[in-house]
């Protein structure tokens, strides 16, 4: 007897349920994760004010257009990740993200996230999960899959669209807007 009406039915572009599956547990974890942050930015601890002031502190000039930038960000790549739509673009701003974050404050503070200030170890883990769900899609259980979104896309153009935008995005913010504080 064949598997293959049984296994057509659980699988996505030949993807096995397993790895679906596994695709939704990751963009769900990291879709409320990261929308939990811009969450944080907007309406916690010292709100769009107190994160800008950070920002300017930090040498993201101007703080409030970073902070809202920043924040905005978060809170659409988190609700993109979590529908599984867009996913590559989504990525690519999580890649931003994290780039413009190791740069602007812990790559001065060596690799891992328990060192003084925090090092680049958690940031540089988002990007990479985020390069995967980017470059392998949001799987069966996605918006994405459904209104087959990007359905005509490689795996390698969405590698390219990850890294291009994600780097290339972080590199521009950064070339515009960050002037490091002189130190003391």
């Amino acid at each position: 007897m064949s598997h293959a009406p049984a296994l057509a039915a659980l699988t996505n572009s030949g993807y096995p349920l397993p790895f679906n599956l596994v695709l939704l547990a990751a963009r769900l974890w990291l879709g409320v994760l990261i929308f939990s942050h811009g969450f944080r930015k907007v309406f916690r601890g010292g709100k769009l004010a107190g994160t800008a002031g950070w920002f300017e502190k930090i040498g993201m000039k101007p703080g409030k257009i970073n902070a809202v930038a920043a924040a905005g960000t978060e809170l659409g790549v988190g609700v993109l990740m979590v529908l599984g739509l867009l996913t590559p673009l989504a990525a690519a701003g999580l890649i931003a993200l994290m780039v413009v974050a190791i740069v602007t404050v812990h790559a001065k503070n060596g690799f891992f996230i328990t060192n003084p200030g925090g090092g680049i170890e958690f940031c540089f883990s988002l990007a990479v999960m985020a390069l995967v769900l980017g470059t392998f899609g949001a799987g069966k259980y996605s918006l994405d899959n459904a209104w087959r979104v990007f359905a005509g896309w490689t795996h390698t153009t969405d590698l390219i669209v990850c890294l291009v935008l994600g780097v290339g995005g972080a590199l521009a913010q950064l070339a515009a807007c960050y002037r490091p504080p002189k130190k003391a």
